[in-house]
């Protein structure tokens, strides 16, 4: 199996573990009764299950908008912006099952997160390694998001 095959296999493996994810969250999640009700405010989490559901939501944003990349800077189907949007929706629906009471604290923990996979994404999926500039850089931002995700906020 040549690096590229490799590359392509840890991908799949990724992205099946990612739907086993996603499953487990739909289990848990609420859902309204009848059209019109509202959701109740997410349930806490601990801060370990938060980062998990920010791995989720990564993994459903880079996914969704690599499908559109494909599509317009690969030549590839139009088709693949169906599973992309999909993976979207399920990007935005994850954000809102994180405990947080303002949901741009969420979206700004978020990006530390994102950042770190968007980097796994560039050396698992485009066989690029990241180099120590990335590296630093995404360790100011994880420990950005820890702060603003673990930190004693006045509510």
């Amino acid at each position: 199996m040549n690096g590229l095959d490799s590359r392509q296999a840890d991908l799949r493996r990724c992205f099946r573990d990612a739907g086993a994810f996603v499953a487990r969250c739909l289990a848990l999640a609420p859902w309204p009764q009848k059209p019109g009700d509202r959701l109740p405010a997410p349930r806490y989490r601990s801060g370990m299950q938060s980062v998990i559901i920010y791995i989720g939501a990564a993994l459903a944003e880079i996914g969704g908008c690599f499908a559109f990349w494909a599509w317009l800077r690969m030549g590839k189907s139009p088709l693949w912006l169906l599973p992309g949007c999909a993976s979207l929706v399920l990007f935005a629906w994850l954000l809102t099952l994180v405990d947080s009471s303002n949901a741009g604290r969420a979206y700004a923990a978020y990006g530390g997160i994102y950042i770190f996979s968007a980097l796994l994404w560039l050396w698992i999926a485009e066989g690029v390694r990241p180099d120590r500039w990335d590296l630093g850089g995404v360790a100011v931002c994880l420990v950005g998001a820890a702060m603003i995700l673990f930190g004693p906020h006045k509510v």
